[in-house]
């Protein structure tokens, strides 16, 4: 990849930049405990909530919310007593409050580049810089404020979910071809698959762990780049940061 074509380099939030799906994680395991009595597989039970629920609530705190309390009354109906839920619930709205410290090397990382890329860069080599995530407006604004990075962005959007038609959407928005692209985020299924599929070029950073509705099967692909943590962007693009 030729950094000097590049135009717009898009950057995920969750997950990429901070850690969310570990706090899910802790109010999922919660639930499993209530209603691991009530069934053979309460991971399999959540997911099939979550699944159901796509549709009609998209992704986000507020919808993960809603799915875990309908799990537990699905599954261990009216032995679950309402203090039972309501600490489940506040647990779940803890959430809405998650930390959004960036990971390791994330805020260095994005002020080098900042520097690189667009400050000191001429008008015409400027790299605009983008915060393109998926999830409820009011919650990832939130986060992106308390992290600290919004900074560091020229543009930021919010979207409900990540296929090509948000993709290209965002080209189009910031009048760029999908070969000026460059998404950099965790996700193989939002993230880097349909990035790849419109024409854009993709930096994927896994995270150790992924959501149920997020796994996806391994991508080799002559425009996408891996890396295994953000500090190592710079390399991998050749700007010898």
């Amino acid at each position: 990849m030729n950094i000097e074509k590049i135009k717009v380099i898009a950057f995920d939030a969750d997950d990429t930049l901070w850690d969310c799906q570990g706090h899910f994680e802790e109010v999922e395991n919660h639930l499993y405990s209530l209603i691991a009595p009530y069934c053979e597989n309460p991971k399999q039970e959540l997911f099939k909530t979550e699944s159901g629920n796509m549709a009609d609530l998209g992704y986000g705190c507020k919808a993960f919310t809603i799915s875990i309390l309908e799990t537990a009354m699905r599954v261990a109906g009216n032995d679950l007593t309402a203090t039972t839920l309501e600490q489940l619930l506040s647990h779940c709205k803890q959430l809405l409050h998650l930390p959004a410290t960036p990971l390791d090397g994330v805020d260095q990382t994005l002020r080098m580049m900042r520097s690189r890329l667009c400050d000191d860069a001429t008008p015409e080599t400027r790299v605009k810089f983008v915060c393109f995530t998926k999830g409820e407006l009011q919650d990832q604004e939130n986060k992106l404020k308390r992290s600290g990075l919004l900074q560091y962005f020229d543009d930021v959007e919010i979207t409900s979910d990540k296929t090509q038609r948000e993709f290209l959407a965002l080209c189009e928005h910031h009048r760029i071809h999908p070969s000026e692209l460059l998404m950099v985020g965790n996700s193989l299924k939002s993230d880097i698959a349909p990035a790849l599929a419109v024409g854009a070029w993709a930096v994927h950073i896994p995270f150790h762990v992924t959501w149920q509705l997020e796994h996806f099967d391994d991508i080799d692909h002559e425009r996408l780049m891996k890396i295994s943590q953000f500090s190592e962007l710079p390399n991998c693009l050749g700007l010898g940061l």
